[in-house]
């Protein structure tokens, strides 16, 4: 007799063409039936060109006709928008004051660090007219997708990014756009892009507190906010606006601070020298009212790596507990 369990777990071998992530983690099976020696399956044609949904029909097929007992296997497509697909578990903004304080490296650190410990992870990269994202994960191919939506590009450790970086022609092109047009690509990556099921999707947020910042705090499902900056007295002081505008504006959650460019560890002693003067860290902690995730050193291999477009390959003691720091953050705020 076949099994319907079976059948499931057999489905998570088949990946997705341009994205190498399962059917059933995409969630895009809709419906399994099975009777006597037949199994028919529904699969979301969300993003799929004609060319994939065959492909995809042939594999289901070939995979499936393994098992015992089964004999004919039928597949069908419906017609469905990756909106009603997506199952975000938390989505995350990173949000700074002020540009040059290191969000979007943060967002990238943050991404690794859950991806290690298991968590299945997205970036969206709504900073639309200073998108760098993709260069720090060393992603370059165009999304795939159909007239229904995209599919996002995966990293080496399976982090899916979207960017509008990866819609160019080339990766330095400018983006110019007014306010309205940079908020209408957020919500369409929000909408139109097929993230499946994942327990994080960061946000990587334009600096300041302007249009774009608030598109994605009003228009996007945001579980909280993760508040960036760096030592200097300018940019907390300009940090203390963005917090401001999350709890007081938004009523938005503040899951906790991360201070960068935070000290530089001396090669030869070991000695931490703050070369933006002293730390705010616990400072920017005691008026986000909210918990220090991290302090990250100023680390001429992390710029390296990032220039070379492997970010997830940088290995250091403060990222052992960032994924740990921000899954309970996340749960507190969530009680």
């Amino acid at each position: 007799m076949i099994d319907r369990d079976q059948v499931l777990k057999s489905l998570e071998e088949v990946l997705v063409p341009g994205v190498r992530r399962s059917v059933s983690s995409l969630n895009l099976v809709r419906r399994v039936e099975v009777s006597d020696r037949s199994v028919d399956i529904s699969l979301a044609s969300a993003a799929l060109n004609h060319g994939s949904q065959e492909w995809l029909r042939a594999k289901v097929q070939e995979i499936l006709r393994k098992l015992s007992d089964v004999g004919e296997v039928n597949v069908e497509f419906t017609e469905m928008r990756p909106k009603e697909l997506n199952e975000i578990g938390s989505v995350i903004a990173v949000m700074s004051g002020k540009g040059g304080v290191g969000k979007s490296l943060v967002s990238s650190l943050a991404a690794v660090a859950l991806a290690r410990a298991g968590f299945d992870v997205g970036i969206l990269d709504a900073d639309i007219t200073g998108p760098s994202i993709p260069k720090m994960f060393g992603i370059a191919e165009r999304p795939e997708g159909s007239e229904t939506g995209l599919l996002p590009v995966l990293t080496h450790l399976g982090i899916e990014i979207m960017s509008v970086n990866l819609l160019l022609p080339h990766e330095d092109d400018a983006v110019i756009w007014r306010g309205p047009l940079i908020a209408k690509a957020i919500t369409q990556f929000w909408e139109d892009v097929l993230w499946g099921r994942l327990d994080y999707l960061i946000v990587d947020l334009p600096p300041g507190t302007a249009d774009a910042p608030l598109t994605v705090l009003q228009s996007l499902p945001v579980s909280g906010v993760i508040i960036v900056f760096s030592p200097q007295e300018l940019a907390a002081m300009v940090v203390r606006k963005a917090i401001k505008m999350a709890q007081e504006a938004m009523h938005i959650p503040i899951l906790g601070v991360v201070e960068n460019m935070s000290y530089f560890v001396l090669p030869e002693t070991g000695k931490k020298i703050e070369l933006f003067g002293k730390s705010r860290a616990e400072e920017m902690a005691n008026l986000a009212g909210a918990p220090l995730l991290a302090k990250i050193p100023i680390d001429p291999e992390l710029a390296q790596l990032c220039d070379e477009g492997r970010v997830e390959r940088y290995q250091a003691d403060f990222l052992q507990g960032f994924a740990d720091a921000i899954a309970r953050a996340v749960k507190a705020k969530a009680s």
